[in-house]
C-alpha cells in the first residue's frame, strides 16, 4: 500500500463506539479517540496537558462487532490504520476538511488497566482446531501437527526444539 500513512494512536474513547450496519450488510463501527501529549514545564516544574488530538476512527466487519461489544467511552486504547482526509463543502457552502483513521487494528491499552480475552469462534479458534485433529487434517499452518502422527510427540531422533527429549518441558 505505497503512498499511504498508516499511524498508531493511544488515546481515550470519546464516546461510546456506534455499531452500523450499511445496506449491503457490512457492520461498521465508529468511535473517536482522544490522544493528549503530555509536556514538561521547566518554568514551573510540572507536567501539563498539550492540545489534544480528536481523531474519529472506523474499523468495518467482524472487528467492528467486536470492538461495539469490547470498547466503552473512556476507556484508553491503541489504534493503527490508514490515515484518511476527506474535504466536504457544509452547508453554509465553507469547505472543510476532515482527517479520519480507517483502522486496522483496535486493542484496549493494558497501562492503566486489565483485559480478559476472550476469543470467537473463526478458522484459528481452539474449537476449529479440535475439530482438524478429530478429522485427522492436519495444517501446515499449526507447527504442533507435525511429528509422530497420532501421538503430538516431535519425530523421533531429536527435532523437537526445545531439546533432545520428547517429554522435556519448554524453558519458559
Amino acid at each position: 500500500m505505497s503512498g499511504e500513512t498508516v499511524i498508531t494512536v493511544c488515546g481515550n474513547l470519546v464516546d461510546d463506539p456506534e455499531l452500523r450496519f450499511t445496506p449491503a450488510g457490512a457492520a461498521v463501527c465508529k468511535f473517536r479517540v482522544a490522544s493528549t501529549p503530555r509536556v514538561f514545564d521547566r518554568q514551573t516544574n510540572e507536567w501539563k496537558d498539550g492540545e489534544s488530538l480528536f481523531l474519529p476512527c472506523s474499523v468495518w466487519r467482524q472487528q467492528a462487532e467486536h470492538a461495539a461489544e469490547s470498547l466503552q467511552k473512556g476507556m484508553r486504547v491503541i489504534v493503527q490504520g490508514r490515515l484518511k482526509q476527506r474535504s466536504y463543502e457544509d452547508r453554509e457552502g465553507v469547505k472543510r476538511t476532515v482527517f479520519e483513521l480507517d483502522v486496522e487494528e483496535v486493542a484496549a491499552s493494558l497501562k492503566n488497566a486489565t483485559a480478559k480475552v476472550t476469543r470467537v469462534a473463526g478458522k484459528g479458534a481452539p474449537e476449529v482446531q479440535q475439530a482438524r485433529r478429530q478429522q485427522g487434517a492436519a495444517s501446515a499452518e499449526d507447527p504442533w501437527a507435525s511429528g509422530t502422527p497420532g501421538t503430538g510427540r516431535p519425530p523421533v531422533g531429536g527435532g523437537g526444539g526445545w531439546g533432545s527429549g520428547a517429554d522435556e518441558a519448554p524453558p519458559f
